[in-house]
């Protein structure tokens, strides 16, 4: 009589079935998860461009999506155009892990900035850590300083009273200060100063640093919040370009597998964070890349759709629509209004 350890697993740890034998759509990798999150419960949302779809679908169906930076004291278009509510504060995309870190030192440790403002070639000024989220920019720097001001004290808000902290790891490519090792969020001159080798470097973090930072910020967190639990996702969204010396699918290849190590490693070390699987999901080959726009990056609402069934169904509670049929390949848009820091870097090449 044969007996082995694969004789008695359940189904979901064979391909065969768990994913060949499953019709695409009706796939879900998400076997278990740590919590669920109430309907009463502050969500805070962080991190690349994918954090959004998140944030937008949590928003639409009634969550308690926690955004202490609303913009409520300016009409409901000009909070649009100035992406108030993209994410819970206009800290626009934190790609790496050592933006979310350095964002709360700078919240809660006094970490200062050396080269915080850059000046645009039109002649106004922006944010260097989010030279996008004004698209009219600033007039004068004092201008700028004073927003960041007032900006941070939302932050801090928000790392304090959120119940759930939803942050999607994008990229381990960065630019930063050689001067302070500030990480910004595209490279100097891409959108507002000015590139020089002598005070900027490029950075390509490695999986110690990726895992280095999101322990001490998720340790740090939870310091000064008892009760918050913490999702995190990998953006399944390719890097528009690489500063590497190789091509840019071998960069992306290398980056989303850092990433990914990084938050296996926090769930198997701490019992409030958990994964979220939105990566496998759009990615995966059983979906033959039906998941993706034209241009083999953007991601369709089809993918989208998927991904969201699947984190509703397992991490909120009651009933909700958005659980039931999926879009049909016929209703998926050929556009996106998801706020994306790096596509300005390929519209600047000629």
């Amino acid at each position: 009589m044969s007996c082995h350890p694969y004789q008695n697993l359940p189904d979901h740890q064979f391909w065969r079935r768990a994913v060949a034998g499953v019709e695409p759509f009706k796939l879900d990798p998400v076997v278990t998860t740590k919590f669920v999150i109430g309907k009463d419960e502050r969500v805070a949302t962080a991190g690349s461009c994918f954090a959004q779809h998140i944030s937008n679908r949590l928003a639409k169906i009634g969550f308690n999506y926690f955004v202490p930076e609303s913009g409520e004291h300016l009409p409901a278009n000009q909070r649009h155009d100035l992406n108030y509510g993209v994410f819970s504060a206009r800290f626009g995309n934190l790609y790496t892990t050592r933006q979310l870190l350095q964002l709360f030192q700078e919240c809660f440790e006094g970490r200062s900035v050396t080269e915080g403002v850059w000046q645009r070639s039109d002649g106004q000024w922006v944010d260097a850590l989010r030279p996008q989220v004004t698209p009219g920019g600033y007039g004068s720097a004092e201008e700028v300083r004073a927003e960041r001001k007032s900006h941070l004290a939302a932050v801090c808000r928000m790392f304090a009273e959120c119940d759930f902290f939803v942050f999607t790891l994008g990229l381990t490519e960065a630019w930063r200060s050689r001067i302070d090792d500030t990480v910004y969020p595209v490279a100097p001159g891409v959108s507002g100063g000015c590139f020089d080798p002598d005070r900027h470097e490029f950075v390509n973090f490695d999986v110690r640093d990726v895992m280095a930072d999101l322990d001490e910020f998720l340790t740090s967190l939870k310091a000064i919040n008892a009760q918050v639990k913490v999702i995190l996702t990998v953006s399944p969204v390719p890097l528009i370009a690489t500063c590497e010396a190789r091509h840019v699918l071998v960069s992306t290849t290398y980056s989303k597998s850092v990433l990914r190590v990084a938050a296996d490693e926090a769930c198997r070390k701490y019992d409030w964070v958990d994964y979220f699987p939105s990566y496998e999901i759009i990615t995966g080959n059983f979906n033959n890349s039906a998941y993706y726009e034209a241009d083999y990056r953007g991601i369709n609402v089809v993918g989208v759709d998927h991904a969201m069934r699947c984190f509703l169904s397992h991490y909120t509670e009651g009933s909700c629509n958005d659980r039931q049929a999926p879009t049909t390949y016929a209703a998926a848009s050929a556009g996106s209004d998801v706020i994306c820091d790096e596509e300005t870097i390929d519209q600047l090449r000629v």
